[in-house]
């Protein structure tokens, strides 16, 4: 790992618009599952941080991006230990049934993005991201796990830009 990409972590904002309310028995499975899907986020390889709410063990109570929408942001040393938790762990099993407790997104409902380590970024920062992707398209700025930069590949690009501005 070089220093630049200890330098840096991966930030990621996915957000979902409920069905239904969070205490509404069709949503009661998935409510089942944020304790331990939670817990084994915080225990896996890469994990740094995520959003939780005042007092909470999860982020649900927060609505930053509306009242039927949930948010999810946390950071994470690599991309590799995000997709690893995300794809290869019993996380994957919540994903296959987010149909049953989350409408369909028609734009981009996932972020990714680097920032310093030790940053934690504001759900208003990560939104701004959000709508930065689905307004552009992918850029080093704020990207998918399909058009991923690397940390110093970002870095370059961002820099250029500001010393390219007036």
């Amino acid at each position: 790992m070089t220093a630049s990409q200890r330098a840096a972590h991966l930030a990621q904002l996915n957000i979902a618009t409920l069905l239904h309310p969070l205490d509404d028995p069709r949503t009661a499975p998935f409510v089942e599952m944020l304790d331990p899907v939670n817990a084994a986020a915080d225990a896996a390889p890469g994990f740094v941080w995520r959003l939780v709410g005042d007092g909470a063990a999860d982020a649900t109570g927060l609505r930053p991006a509306g009242e039927d929408v949930i948010v999810n942001l946390s950071v994470w040393e690599t991309q590799e230990a995000l997709w690893d938790f995300t794809y290869r762990s019993g996380h994957l099993d919540v994903m296959r049934r987010r149909r049953d407790w989350f409408a369909r997104h028609v734009k981009a409902h996932l972020v990714l993005w680097w920032v310093p380590a030790g940053h934690r970024p504001t759900a208003a920062e990560a939104l701004e991201r959000l709508a930065d992707l689905q307004a552009n398209g992918p850029s080093p700025r704020a990207f998918t796990f399909a058009s991923a930069p690397t940390a110093a590949e970002a870095a370059r690009h961002l820099e250029a830009g500001a010393t390219s501005q007036p």
